[in-house]
């Protein structure tokens, strides 16, 4: 299962266990050989690595099958993944593994404290498909909780594995979780978030904690790789900095392949995001995870001039400059449905989403190099892909465009305006469009949509404060400064004609360097002290 370097590496992880591990497995060799096959051999790769990883079998009548739970030996404490945890769950068993044996977790001493103080039962399910960029954030955080906590259970579930419970609970999405059987999120989730579900006054307590922190020489909006390039380079100059972010990564973190990133040949969007964030780790940055900007202001006081941020929690905090590097989100195609059933059968990533739609027809919306992308991947998994395509020509790369065009099950309809996603209430079941060549309407039936039309800057909070184009795009100079003194901007929320990775680390230093020229410039510093 694993090859020699993998092992390598996993022994030398291994290492780090204090404590026993157990490794609980439940077969099935009659309705699934292969991966019972596939789930004994890696335990057993796995135990041959370390004397403190033992494999028994699965005592539990009610885990799913097959399975690999891992069990602290010590603290009785179960993290289960049904399913084979290869590919980009892997990771997340390494990490079950250590967390397990008493390796110490990367999160605050509050977050670890919080949750161990849960009390009551708490039995999370997380369906997953194992393409899937965005999942193993969300089974990492939930093991986490398990590894800490023998109240709080966590199952990662192979979708594709286990089909029949993803039709019983109409999933159409992935990550889906589940708490004590119902809903209890979709998409990707972090811990903070998580333990605000939970228990809401967690999240009164961080906005009372935020709004005690001194001013900030320099705060940044934004954790993408504009954001996390502008905090290495402030801090560097010594400067307060602190980043101010929904989620780490951002677009980012849901990118499957990068092929086109300077001296690195080929890597992922997750791999890429967790070296910025222990990158930025490295120096004094105050990174405030699951927190959304929603206004900006300029104000004079005793500081001087200085820029107010304001919390969607209420708290607010304060800075000499601001540096925007909210990035962008997949767009929409704004017609009646597509809300309704979003996660229903509308999804925006073929990576996570498209091994949920095995052997069904699916449409790709739009023509570009992502759509054409996307049509190829999904091809190898569903029955049919239809690609729509407003345009009268594609304006996907011809390469792209001569590989799909090869595959007998993608079609392609240009001058098409798609007007209705359609639905039984429950999923989609369809879609209408007009044909813009003679405005007559048309109906496909399927089961799935991959909306691919491009990206729209996370600039709305920002209206009417600061000067923006006509797409919603910050219009910045070529030092980053926008309309605002004191505010810079970067990355894929600004007027930069390319929306690149390595552009937007580009962005975010030269952001970076413009906001630093003019502190240094200003009369009055900020003063080191508490917030009003």
């Amino acid at each position: 299962m694993l090859d020699a370097k993998l092992s390598a590496q996993l022994q030398a992880y291994l290492q780090n266990l204090k404590t026993e591990v157990q490794l609980h497995i439940a077969l099935d060799t009659s309705a699934h050989p292969k991966k019972s096959d596939e789930i004994s051999e890696l335990a057993k790769e796995i135990a041959q690595l370390s004397d403190l990883v033992k494999v028994l079998p699965q005592q539990d009548k009610h885990v799913r099958v097959p399975s690999m739970q891992v069990v602290s030996a010590v603290n009785n404490t179960k993290i289960t993944f049904a399913g084979v945890p290869l590919g980009h769950e892997f990771t997340s068993l390494v990490l079950a593994l250590l967390h397990s044996g008493g390796h110490p977790l990367k999160i605050t001493q509050e977050q670890i404290e919080f949750i161990k103080g849960l009390e009551g039962e708490f039995e999370f399910e997380t369906f997953v498909s194992l393409s899937c960029q965005t999942c193993p954030g969300v089974v990492q955080a939930l093991n986490m909780m398990a590894a800490l906590n023998p109240n709080i259970r966590h199952t990662m579930i192979d979708g594709s594995l286990f089909q029949d419970e993803v039709t019983e609970r109409n999933i159409m999405a992935v990550p889906s979780v589940y708490l004590n059987g119902e809903v209890f999120s979709q998409g990707g989730v972090s811990i903070d978030q998580v333990l605000k579900k939970i228990d809401p006054s967690s999240g009164k307590k961080q906005a009372e904690q935020l709004k005690q922190k001194a001013p900030f020489e320099m705060l940044i909006i934004g954790g993408g790789p504009a954001g996390a390039a502008a905090a290495i380079y402030t801090a560097r100059k010594g400067l307060r900095t602190g980043i101010v972010a929904d989620k780490f990564g951002g677009q980012v973190a849901e990118t499957v392949g990068i092929e086109n990133f300077i001296s690195v040949k080929a890597t992922e969007g997750p791999k890429l995001v967790s070296g910025l964030e222990e990158h930025v780790k490295d120096y004094p940055v105050d990174i405030m995870a699951d927190n959304k900007a929603v206004k900006l202001t300029r104000v004079a006081s005793e500081l001087g001039n200085v820029i107010k941020v304001e919390l969607a929690n209420g708290a607010t905090l304060s800075s000499q400059a601001v540096i925007l590097a909210t990035g962008a989100r997949w767009r929409e195609m704004n017609v009646p449905g597509e809300k309704e059933y979003r996660g229903k059968g509308v999804a925006y990533c073929p990576h996570c989403d498209g091994p949920l739609f095995k052997g069904k027809r699916v449409a790709v919306i739009g023509g570009g190099n992502s759509g054409i992308e996307a049509a190829i991947d999904l091809a190898n998994i569903v029955e049919h892909v239809t690609v729509l395509e407003f345009d009268s020509k594609l304006r996907a790369d011809k390469v792209l465009q001569d590989k799909a065009n090869s595959m007998k099950n993608i079609e392609i309809i240009l001058n098409a305006q798609t007007t209705e996603v359609v639905g039984d209430k429950e999923r989609v079941t369809g879609l209408n469009y007009t044909d813009r060549t003679d405005a007559s309407s048309k109906h496909i039936e399927l089961s799935g949509i991959f909306v691919q039309i491009g990206l729209v800057p996370n600039s709305e909070w920002l209206k009417g404060d600061i000067d923006m184009n006509q797409r919603g795009e910050i219009v910045v100079n070529n030092k980053g400064e926008t309309s605002i003194p004191g505010v810079f901007a970067a990355g894929d929320v600004t007027t930069s004609p390319y929306k690149q990775i390595i552009i937007a680390m580009g962005d975010g230093a030269n952001a970076a360097l413009g906001a630093f020229d003019y502190l240094i410039r200003q009369s009055v510093p900020v003063k080191q002290e508490k917030a009003a």
